[in-house]
């Protein structure tokens, strides 16, 4: 990963923790994501940032966010 994508996967993290803080649960956070252009999918390895439509990943997200 270059200090590019680095920088950008960082501010978009930064960005989605700031948008859970607006809501009051998951439910509602996921669906103020889809109005970004993000998802949040499940994985074996746990929950993970995804940019719509294509469901590309983006990062993983920290499970504390995701209860």
């Amino acid at each position: 990963m270059t200090q590019a994508q680095h920088n950008e996967t960082a501010s978009i993290l930064d960005f989605v923790m700031k948008q859970r803080a607006h809501v009051l649960s998951f439910r509602e956070w996921k669906h103020r994501l889809a109005g970004f252009g993000f998802s949040i999918d499940e994985t074996d390895k746990g929950p993970v940032l995804a940019k719509l439509p294509s469901h590309r990943m983006v990062c993983a997200l920290p499970a504390e966010f995701c209860a």
